[in-house]
């Protein structure tokens, strides 16, 4: 009687057992697989932030602290050359994580829930990657992007170099893709260039308080020296003061001592013959070595000829870039050229301070303290112009934006819109500004009142 009740005891013993083991071989292969799934999520953190950190960071920044030594910032600039490789191989090593990590708590979710478990998985790894791969590496690779970017550049090379075969293929795969629709992908052109990076930098600190007017104005002036040409800031042949060579020498050193300028442009029987340029110290010293002095005799100027110390007239075409021309000033050791079309007809003349007012502003001295083109503001708030002031100038002085691919002055803008010479009194409306011509004196116009529209 007692065999079979032993046998049921042991059959009963062993099911036990066996029921703890499997039960101590779940809770382990558990507990290992939550462990993989934290680590991976690390892994996606880490690309995450990486590659936020190394597509914000700032090169400048970067090459400014590689030449203080940092190895770091010099390999992150390094992987960063090719945004398209490295971007491709932390998405790959991002993707392969989540999914992998995803697919592991789908599996013991399942385990523990049964089918309510995938629905359950889901949202689990959604919150995690979400707040922990996603939203808090990237914010703290925002806050110290040139930082983490140095940190992480090290084992982010070392998977670039690993994932860049398989990179490859995807790249080559893509660009058939997208070459099929028509769309072309040229590897060596960048998504920003440098120069509008800067501008951009500079219009958005302003915008914030952080960069002042004048600094912005400074530095975007020197990085349009490249687009600008000479026709656009040049004084137009009718303001050039000239010298006759068939006045008097009494004559010519009245007008030389009278003039604002130091350097006048010299004519022979018409103003566009040009056959030289005095400059007013030349033209002084040479006179006064002929009187012979203080005690010298006046008469003498008599057989004065101007020619003797006219210097040859530097011509330049009127398409020229400031950015050349400033470095033609340079390495001639001349600061005035006369400018000319495509025919050789005289269309103005040009000098070193006129380019170097494109970047700090209009410079004045004693003898035009108030500036060429003053912006005056009116009772009514409205604003006297001169016809003759660029409308970049007006742009810089009231933070406007006129457009000026159709013409260069203020005068100029109105003519082209109303395609007629204005009378004085007319008024035209464009581009959300009012313009009144207030002076007209020939075919030019001299003076204009403008105000922006109220919508």
């Amino acid at each position: 009687m007692d065999e079979p009740s032993t046998t049921i005891q042991v059959t009963n013993s062993l099911e036990a057992a066996q029921i703890l083991g499997a039960a101590s071989a779940l809770d382990a292969a558990f507990w290992v697989t939550c462990a993989v799934i934290l680590m991976l999520l690390v892994m996606s953190g880490f690309f995450s932030g990486s590659e936020t950190a190394l597509t914000a960071a700032s090169r400048g920044k970067l090459r400014s602290q590689a030449d203080k030594g940092s190895r770091g910032a010099a390999r992150a600039l390094r992987i960063t050359e090719d945004n398209e490789r490295l971007i491709g191989s932390v998405l790959l090593g991002n993707n392969i994580v989540n999914i992998l990590a995803t697919s592991l708590a789908t599996a013991i979710f399942t385990r523990a829930f049964g089918e309510s478990g995938v629905a359950l998985a889901t949202l689990v790894m959604t919150a995690l990657v979400l707040v922990f791969a996603e939203v808090l590496p990237k914010t703290y690779a925002i806050t110290n992007s040139e930082k983490a970017a140095s940190f992480v550049s090290a084992p982010i090379a070392l998977i670039v170099f690993i994932f860049s075969p398989i990179v490859a293929a995807v790249r080559f795969f893509v660009r058939g893709v997208l070459g099929v629709f028509g769309v072309k992908i040229d590897p060596d052109s960048n998504i920003l260039a440098v120069r509008e990076e800067i501008a951009g930098a500079l219009q958005l600190g302003h915008s914030e308080g952080v960069v002042e007017k004048e600094d912005r104005d400074r530095i975007l002036g020197a990085l349009d020296l490249g687009d600008r040409v000479v026709e656009e800031i040049m004084l137009h042949r009718s303001d050039i003061e000239m010298v006759n060579i068939d006045d008097g020498p009494e004559a010519i050193l009245e007008q030389c001592l009278q003039s604002n300028h130091t350097r006048l442009p010299v004519f022979k029987d018409d103003s566009e013959n040009i056959i030289g340029v005095i400059h007013a110290k030349d033209l002084l010293r040479a006179m006064y070595k002929i009187i012979g002095g203080p005690d010298g005799d006046a008469t003498a100027l008599k057989s004065f000829n101007v020619v003797d110390v006219a210097m040859e007239p530097y011509f330049v075409p009127e398409t020229t870039t400031l950015d050349d021309q400033m470095r033609q000033f340079l390495r001639k050791h001349t600061h005035f050229a006369l400018v000319v079309d495509e025919y050789g007809s005289l269309q103005g003349l040009i000098t070193l301070e006129d380019i170097l007012e494109e970047i700090v502003g209009e410079i004045t001295d004693e003898f035009d303290p108030d500036g060429d083109h003053p912006v005056v503001t009116g009772e009514d708030g409205q604003f006297m112009v001169d016809g003759a002031m660029t409308i970049r100038d007006l742009n810089r002085a009231t933070e406007w934006n006129l457009p000026d691919d159709e013409a260069n002055t203020v005068a100029g803008l109105v003519i082209h819109e109303a395609q007629m010479i204005p009378t004085a009194g007319q008024v035209f409306s464009f581009h959300g500004f009012r313009f009144e011509v207030i002076a007209r004196e020939g075919n030019r116009i001299t003076g204009l009142r403008i105000r922006p529209l109220v919508h």
